[in-house]
C-alpha cells in the first residue's frame, strides 16, 4: 500500500457537479421560516425611531425580532468583550449593522417585509480611517510594542537611513457560499443548527449565552462550507444566532443564507494598514536597525483584531534576522463594519512591510533587491533570533530560495526584462523573488488543542468524525488517508462524517493553518487505541507478543496466523473487545507571554518562495502576471495534489488582494464595492499563463508533526507579495530605478498610474 498518494478531495465531484450539499440546499422542511435582518444606513447614529408595524402586517409574516426579543445576552463576540450584539438596541455603530430580522413563510415575503421599516436616525460624529481614529485617538487597545536590541542606537551609526510609508488595502472573503444557517427546534427546547462556520463550538457557545441554555442544549453541525478563509471563523456566529433566536421564539425550523450584497456590507474583511518605517543598513544591504509601525482600521469592534494585530507583529520581520528593532502596533476603532479573520491572520500585512523595506534598500543602493533579500536572511551564525525572542531551528528559506534561483533561471530572466524594459516606451516589465517565513500555532496558545472520534464497525468499515471543518481545503481528505494509513486500508473504507458538537466537544476553530496538524494527530491517537486493541486480541489468538503483529495491506499478521482487516475486526467484535476510541492532541512546546510579546509562540515554522514576472502598461496602469515559479516546503506531504491546489489557490487569492480587490467605502461608511459588479476577485483570465508549482524536495518537519508533514492553508497566501514586489520594480524602471514609486496596495491601474505620475512630475523619468 503506497504511502501518502494525491487521492483526490472526497467531494470533488460532488463540488463539480452541483451534488454537494451546503445550507441552502438543505430540504425545506414543513413550516420553515425564512429571515431577513433589517440593516442600518448610518455609520454612527442614534436610533430615534423604529416603527416596525407595518412590518409586522405584512403578509406572510410570522414575527419581527429584535434586541428586546433576546432572554439571555445580546452578543456574539468571540472574545467576551460584549461589542457584537446580534441586534442593535439604542444606537448603530456601523453602515450594515443588523437591527432586527424578519421570519416570513417565504423569503420573498421577508425581504418585502424588511423593506417597510421606519427608522429615524440622529446622527452622531463618525470615525471612519486609520487617521480619523488616529486623531480621535480611537484605540480599542493600548499600543502594543515589540522589540529587540537597540534600534535608536543602531540608527544613529547606521551607514544608510531611510524613511517611508506604506498603505495596504483589505480584502473581502468573496467565498462562493455566502453566510447561511438553519436552526430546527428539538424536545425539551433543544435547538440542531447547521451552520456554514469554521467553528462550531464557539457558536454552540454563544447561541447557548444568547438563549439562556446550556452549551448541551445547542447542537452545531456541517459536512462543508463553500469556502471560508476565515470569514467565518467569528462571523458565522452572527447568522446562526438569528436563526436560532426565531427558532427559540416561534417553536419553527428557521433559516437565514444572505444574498451577495447582505453578506459583504454586514460581514468583517481582511483589516487595511497604514505602515511606516525608518531602517538603517549598511552597503550591503544588512539591516542594523528598523522602527517600523503598524497601524490598523479594526472596526466597530474588538472581534480578533488584538490576535490578528499580534500576529502582523510576529511576522513583521518575515525570512529576515532584524537584529535591532522597534514594533509599535495601533489597533483602532472606527464606524465600519468589525475586521476580522482572513487567511494569514495579520500575517501578510506584516511580511508586505519588511519586503517593502527590501524593495527601498535595493533601489536605494542601486542593488539587485533579490542580493538584499539574501544578506538578511536567518542564519545560524547568531542571527537565529526573533524580536519575539523565539530561535529560528528549522530555516530552510536560503535553499529554497537557491533552488527556485537556479530552476526558474533567475539572473537571466533578471536581465531580460532590464533589455526589455530599455527598448520599451509604454510598456514595461518587472520582476521579484520573495521568501515566506510563517509560524504555525494558534498564538493564542489554550487554542492549539483538538479532538477526534474513531469507529470501527463489525464489518471492518470504519467512521470518522473530527473537530475540524471542511471548507474545501481537503481535511477531510486528507485525515481519512491518515487512519486508513493506520489500519493499513484502503482510503475508501474510510466514511468522513459531518463536524458535529455532539461527537467532538470544545473544537477550536479550523484556522492558523492547524486544522491537519491537531485533527490529524487526534485522528491518528484514537486509531491507534482501536489498533492497539486488536493487536492484542491478535496476539492472543496467535499466542505471541503483541509488537510482533503487523498491520499490513489491508491484511494483520500475528506469529503463524494471518487475517484481513475485516475479519479480524469481526473475530473481534465477537469477543467483546471494544472498536471505538476518542483521540486528544494538545501542540507540546509553545507558550507566549502578551504582556511582553516573547515567548515561543509557534511550534514550527513553513517556508516557501516566489518568483513573479509581471508587465504593465504605462498609458492605462493597467498590469498583467506573466509568469509564476514557486517552491513550496509542505514537509513530507500527506497529499501532493491537494497541498499544491491549496499553493496555487493561496497565490492567486494573495494577488488579487494585492492587485485588484479594492474596498471602497464613501464619506459617509457605507460600503461601495458590495457586489460582483464592484468589487472584482482574480478571473481565469488573471491567472499567469506559466505557473509552475514545485514542492520543496527535501522538505521534512524537524517537529513530531503527523507523519512530519507541514501546515499548507495560509502560507502561500504571502508568496504573492512577489507581484506586487515585481510591480513596484516594472514600475521603478519607468524612473530609471532611482527612486522607490510611491505604489500602494492594492496596485489597480489607477494606483500604478498615480505613481508613474509621482515619478514624472518629480523628474525622475
Amino acid at each position: 500500500m503506497a504511502k501518502f498518494q494525491s487521492v483526490p478531495h472526497d467531494s470533488a465531484h460532488k463540488h463539480v457537479t452541483g451534488e454537494a450539499i451546503y445550507v441552502d440546499d438543505l430540504p425545506c422542511l414543513p413550516g420553515l421560516l425564512h429571515l431577513q435582518p433589517g440593516l442600518s444606513t448610518r455609520a454612527h447614529a442614534k436610533i430615534t425611531k423604529l416603527d416596525l408595524s407595518a412590518v409586522r402586517a405584512a403578509p406572510g409574516v410570522v414575527c419581527v425580532l429584535t434586541a428586546h426579543d433576546i432572554p439571555g445576552t445580546n452578543d456574539v463576540s468571540p472574545t467576551g468583550t460584549g461589542d457584537d450584539p446580534v441586534f442593535a438596541g439604542d444606537e448603530v455603530v456601523y453602515a450594515g449593522q443588523a437591527i432586527f430580522a424578519v421570519a416570513a413563510t417565504s423569503l420573498a415575503a421577508a425581504r418585502h417585509a424588511a423593506a417597510l421599516a421606519i427608522i429615524e436616525y440622529e446622527d452622531l460624529p463618525a470615525i471612519l480611517t486609520i487617521a480619523d481614529a488616529r486623531a480621535a485617538k480611537a484605540d480599542l487597545e493600548p499600543e502594543q510594542l515589540m522589540f529587540m536590541g537597540s534600534t535608536e542606537e543602531s540608527l544613529r551609526f547606521a551607514q544608510h537611513v531611510i524613511i517611508g510609508n506604506l498603505r495596504v488595502g483589505g480584502q473581502d472573503h468573496f467565498y462562493l457560499e455566502s453566510q447561511g444557517a438553519e436552526c430546527i427546534p428539538g424536545e425539551d427546547g433543544d435547538l440542531s443548527i447547521t451552520s456554514s462556520t469554521q467553528h462550531p463550538s464557539e457558536v454552540q457557545h454563544l447561541i447557548a449565552h444568547l438563549l439562556n441554555k446550556h452549551s448541551h442544549d445547542v447542537r452545531v453541525h456541517l459536512r462543508r462550507m463553500g469556502g471560508g478563509f476565515g470569514g467565518k471563523e467569528t462571523q458565522a456566529a452572527l447568522i446562526a444566532a438569528m436563526t436560532a433566536l426565531a427558532s427559540h421564539k416561534t417553536g419553527r425550523p428557521a433559516r437565514l443564507v444572505l444574498d451577495r450584497d447582505d453578506d459583504m456590507v454586514m460581514t468583517g474583511k481582511r483589516h487595511d494598514f497604514e505602515i511606516d518605517y525608518k531602517v538603517g543598513f549598511d552597503d550591503r544591504g544588512q539591516l542594523s536597525g528598523i522602527y517600523l509601525d503598524l497601524a490598523s482600521r479594526c472596526g466597530c469592534s474588538m472581534d480578533l483584531s488584538a490576535a490578528i494585530n499580534d500576529r502582523a507583529m510576529f511576522h513583521a520581520d518575515n525570512a529576515y534576522f532584524l537584529n535591532n528593532a522597534d514594533i509599535t502596533s495601533r489597533r483602532f476603532r472606527t464606524n465600519t463594519v468589525s475586521n476580522t479573520a482572513f487567511r494569514g491572520f495579520g500575517g501578510p500585512q506584516g511580511m508586505i512591510a519588511i519586503e517593502r523595506v527590501m524593495d527601498a534598500i535595493a533601489l536605494h543602493l542601486g542593488k539587485d533587491p533579490l542580493e538584499v533579500r539574501k544578506v538578511n536572511l536567518y542564519n545560524k551564525m547568531g542571527r537565529d533570533f526573533t524580536p519575539y525572542g523565539q530561535r529560528v531551528m528549522d530555516n530552510v528559506a536560503p535553499q529554497i530560495i537557491e533552488d527556485l534561483e537556479a530552476r526558474a533561471d533567475y539572473a537571466a530572466r533578471r536581465a531580460a526584462v532590464r533589455a526589455f524594459n530599455a527598448s520599451h516606451k509604454y510598456v514595461r516589465r518587472g520582476i521579484a523573488l520573495t521568501p515566506v517565513k510563517f509560524g504555525i500555532s494558534f498564538t493564542t496558545t489554550f487554542l492549539n488543542q483538538a479532538g477526534a472520534l474513531v469507529h470501527v464497525y463489525a464489518d471492518g468499515s470504519v467512521h470518522l468524525n473530527h473537530g475540524g471543518t471542511e471548507m474545501g481545503q481537503g481535511l477531510n481528505t486528507k485525515i481519512a488517508q491518515i487512519v486508513a494509513e493506520e489500519f493499513q486500508i484502503d482510503f475508501a473504507k474510510v466514511k468522513i462524517t459531518a463536524t458535529d458538537t455532539d461527537k467532538v466537544p470544545n473544537t477550536s476553530a479550523t484556522a492558523a493553518s492547524s486544522g491537519t496538524d491537531l485533527n490529524g494527530m487526534a485522528a491518528q491517537r484514537a486509531a491507534q487505541t482501536i489498533k492497539s486493541h486488536l493487536a492484542d486480541f491478535a496476539a492472543k489468538e496467535a499466542e505471541c507478543a503483541a509488537k510482533d503483529v503487523i498491520f499490513e495491506n489491508g491484511h494483520v499478521r500475528a506469529g503463524a496466523k494471518e487475517w484481513t482487516f475485516e475479519a479480524l475486526v469481526k473475530a473481534a467484535y465477537m469477543a467483546r473487545i471494544s472498536l471505538s476510541s476518542t483521540g486528544f492532541y494538545a501542540t507540546p512546546d509553545i507558550h507566549y507571554d502578551r504582556e511582553k510579546h516573547t515567548g515561543k509562540p509557534f511550534y514550527y515554522y513553513a517556508y516557501g518562495a516566489a518568483l513573479s514576472e509581471v508587465e504593465i502598461d504605462v498609458l492605462t496602469g493597467e498590469s498583467k502576471i506573466l509568469r509564476v515559479d514557486i517552491v513550496h516546503d509542505v514537509g513530507k506531504s500527506l497529499n501532493p495534489a491537494l497541498d499544491i491546489g491549496q499553493i496555487e489557490g493561496g497565490f492567486v487569492q494573495g494577488a488579487g488582494w494585492l492587485t485588484c480587490e479594492e474596498l471602497v467605502f464613501d464619506d459617509q461608511g457605507v460600503l461601495r464595492t458590495h457586489a460582483p459588479s464592484t468589487y472584482k476577485i482574480p478571473a481565469c483570465s488573471d491567472r499567469p499563463d506559466v505557473f509552475n508549482v514545485t514542492l520543496y524536495e527535501d522538505g521534512e518537519n524537524t517537529k513530531d508533526t503527523i507523519h512530519k508533514s507541514k501546515a499548507v492553508g495560509e502560507p502561500p497566501f504571502m508568496l504573492a507579495i512577489s507581484v506586487f514586489s515585481a510591480i513596484t520594480d516594472a514600475v521603478a524602471s519607468v524612473g530609471n530605478y532611482k527612486t522607490l514609486p510611491d505604489l500602494h496596495a492594492p496596485a489597480t491601474p489607477e494606483a500604478i498610474l498615480r505613481a508613474i505620475t509621482a515619478l514624472q512630475q518629480a523628474g525622475e523619468t
